[in-house]
């Protein structure tokens, strides 16, 4: 972990209300593993003490870049940053995803930009599997030539029907493991909303492969301190409290109690 003032390269909107911001941090970006967040002071909010938390997209030499959403104040006024302007980060921080596991099929599954913390899982993956991508529209599916450009098989869901097929994402991963699933030994690696991340998990569990899911909890120091994003693990015949920012967010899909978890 590295407190580091990063200096922006690249901002520009992507795509409807996503933005991707690419900035050089030499410190975090060469310690990055999959999965893994930083926790930015966004400039021009100092009535508002608190970091906001992003999943790293990529992380190549000395830059790093994340993906995010217009979806409050915070990611509203970081959108007026510039080429040349500075920002303050820690990190990387987090317990990210582990290497696939020999003899496995790695299973990429994503909901909305919840598949920019799984390019770099696709990207060091010595092994090319299947990614499943879900949004409302085509509006929240992102990066799917990125992903192919790696030798990826991307299938794509919306709930509108306006991109690939309709439905959620897990009616495609259902008909995908029907179709060619018993000919592998799939490993998950899901990131998204809470209820796609339950779905995955228990699909994970009938089939008796494993899976490791990255859990969106709100966070507020992020470095483990202040307990806001703790969640319900298994711990022997009872439970106890992890903290998504340390010993999560990824957490292997058994160890959730996942009918506690908000």
């Amino acid at each position: 972990m590295q407190l580091e003032q990063a200096t922006v390269i690249a901002h520009a909107p992507i795509q409807g209300s996503y933005n991707l911001l690419q900035m050089r941090a030499p410190g975090v970006a060469a310690r990055v593993q999959p999965g893994q967040f930083i926790h930015v002071k966004v400039p021009y909010l100092e009535e508002c003490i608190l970091r906001r938390p992003f999943s790293i997209f990529r992380a190549d030499g000395e830059s790093l870049s994340i993906l995010y959403k217009d979806v409050g104040k915070g990611t509203r006024t970081l959108q007026y940053l510039e080429p040349g302007e500075s920002l303050s980060i820690l990190g990387p921080l987090g317990h990210g995803f582990p290497e696939v596991s020999a003899g496995h099929f790695p299973v990429l599954i994503a909901g909305g930009y919840g598949m920019a913390a799984l390019y770099l899982v696709a990207q060091r993956s010595p092994v090319k599997g299947v990614a499943f991508f879900g949004g409302r529209s085509a509006q929240d599916i992102l990066c799917v030539p990125e992903f192919e450009a790696l030798g990826w098989k991307v299938l794509v869901t919306t709930e509108d029907g306006s991109l690939g097929q309709r439905g959620l994402v897990t009616d495609a991963l259902d008909a995908w493991w029907a179709r060619e699933g018993s000919a592998h030994s799939p490993e998950l690696f899901v990131c998204g909303p809470g209820g796609m991340l339950k779905a995955a998990a228990r699909r994970a569990e009938e089939r008796n492969c494993p899976a490791w899911t990255s859990v969106d909890n709100n966070m507020g120091c992020g470095v483990g301190a202040c307990l806001t994003c703790v969640l319900k693990v298994k711990d022997g015949e009872s439970w106890t409290w992890a903290r998504a920012c340390r010993e999560g967010p990824v957490f292997n899909s058994r160890d959730i109690l996942w009918e506690e978890l908000a």
